[in-house]
């Protein structure tokens, strides 16, 4: 005695589970009837269906759907990994809430994840040497990498470094750069 072919058993399963849900647009969205539909009532049917060793249904895949599916969860992956670096380098709570739209308990519980220390207080502002120093850095970076003003993507990435290269907060960072910007200092 042959084997029942796993498709069909899948689809019949898929189908009755749709019908059971009053999703009648669903199961004729995969190809069934009318005719097919009412015969899925009849447990003497369905039976035969679920048990043909013959495919009476086939599989298509939509590789548009899928690349795009597949290119979320590697941004999902790429998006924890920018925010974990943004707290680690003193990124504050309402920046990454701007970024990411993470709750203040969502960002909490990140640090908690990197036990990171608990952090009362604002950051220190910059001392003048180190004001000089990160206004050098920056107008450097967004020269060698060709960033727009207006370009807040970029312009987190170059802070991230610029936090990392020169060991200051991120969030001072973003703000003294915020600043030179709304300032028009550039």
């Amino acid at each position: 005695m042959s084997t029942p072919h796993p498709l069909n058993q899948a689809v019949i399963a898929q189908a009755l589970h749709d019908l059971r849900n009053g999703q009648l647009r669903r199961c004729k969205a995969m190809g069934f009837g009318d005719e097919e539909l009412s015969a899925l009532k009849h447990p003497e049917l369905v039976s035969m269906l679920v048990n043909s060793s013959v495919s009476w249904c086939s599989v298509s895949v939509n590789r548009e759907v899928l690349k795009r599916l597949l290119s979320r969860a590697h941004d999902v992956e790429k998006e924890i990994a920018t925010v974990d670096r943004m707290l680690c380098l003193g990124a504050s709570t309402e920046m990454v809430s701007r970024w990411y739209g993470l709750t203040h308990q969502e960002v909490a519980l990140r640090r908690d994840i990197l036990s990171l220390p608990k952090r009362k207080g604002r950051h220190p502002v910059l001392n003048e040497a180190q004001d000089a120093a990160l206004w050098e850095r920056w107008k450097a970076g967004i020269a060698e990498r060709h960033i727009a003003l207006d370009d807040e993507t970029a312009m987190l990435v170059l802070t991230m470094d610029l936090a990392e290269a020169m060991s200051l907060p991120m969030s001072v960072i973003w703000a003294a750069i915020r600043s030179w910007i709304d300032q028009g200092l550039v």
